[in-house]
């Protein structure tokens, strides 16, 4: 597939593929997310994590205050902003481009009141009121797809054609959001991988991964420390708890880059940035290597 560049206009600034894959540094401020849970007890310690994500080469850093990991039942709206809040406003006050994790109206618009230029929403801004935040703001979102909720998703996901649905799904929401006075320049499309699908449902997604991009949306992807690559592993011989998953996860990255995909979303932002810059250059051609003339 030919490279394309895209753009994905977010609240200040415009962010552009034309020179590398966009890459999103994971920023959990939560007790119990399935990787990193419990690492940043107070908002100094986020913070420095935050900009030590930006400084290894971090395009936007996604701060999240409630778990998505499968079976979570998420927190009450107060106790979401006291963790999310001063870490993003920090982040922001040190030239941090930050965005939001966040399904609750309440939490997007005060993380954009403090400077947040995304909201990232695994339920694709299914909440009524989220999408006049995000349009009051001008903020740049991201649609995810999921069946089900986190509590439910990993029961029994079944699909028939999990490409085409999600696909349909996706495009569905951004016409939705769009009416609703969100410019689809704003938008980026997730497919949701691990969330209400099983393993094969989450290859076939990464396999498929050109339909989406032939949208015209940017798409993001995240596969960082999943389960799906654990049970990958397993059954090579090689299990992996979720924080030894990174490696796996380079290889996703790769080949989500040659995919076409605009960003990926990662825990290692340095190894996603050698992934990714490698797999730019190849699929750019930007750069060239001399062949070297080895003499014995």
């Amino acid at each position: 597939m030919a490279f394309a560049p895209v753009t994905w206009r977010v609240r200040s600034t415009t962010l552009t593929t034309a020179d590398h894959t966009l890459i999103v540094g994971v920023l959990n401020v939560t007790s119990d997310s399935f990787s990193d849970g419990g690492r940043f007890s107070d908002a100094e310690g986020a913070v420095a994590a935050g900009r030590a994500l930006w400084a290894a080469g971090a395009d936007l850093v996604d701060v999240g205050g409630e778990s998505t990991r499968p079976g979570s039942t998420g927190v009450a709206v107060g106790e979401e902003l006291d963790r999310v809040v001063p870490v993003v406003a920090g982040l922001v006050s040190a030239g941090v481009a930050v965005s939001v994790d966040t399904s609750k109206p309440a939490v997007a618009a005060a993380a954009l009141d403090v400077g947040a230029e995304v909201v990232n929403d695994v339920t694709a801004l299914a909440h009524p009121e989220m999408v006049a935040v995000c349009a009051q703001w001008g903020a740049g979102v991201v649609l995810m797809h999921m069946q089900g909720t986190p509590a439910t998703m990993q029961l029994n996901p079944r699909y028939d054609d999990v490409v085409a649905e999600v696909e349909r799904f996706l495009l569905g929401r951004a016409e939705v959001v769009a009416a609703a006075g969100i410019a689809p320049d704003r938008i980026c499309l997730d497919p949701g991988i691990g969330f209400g699908k099983r393993v094969g449902h989450s290859l076939e997604l990464l396999a498929g991964l050109g339909a989406l991009v032939a949208t015209g949306y940017p798409v993001l992807v995240g596969t960082s420390r999943k389960g799906f690559l654990g049970e990958i592993l397993s059954a090579a011989g090689h299990p992996a708890p979720a924080a030894q998953r990174d490696q796996a996860t380079h290889a996703t990255t790769a080949l989500a880059v040659a995919a076409g995909a605009a960003a990926v979303r990662v825990h290692d932002v340095a190894g996603a940035l050698q992934a990714a810059r490698t797999a730019d250059a190849i699929v750019r051609r930007r750069h060239r290597v001399e062949d070297v003339s080895w003499q014995g």
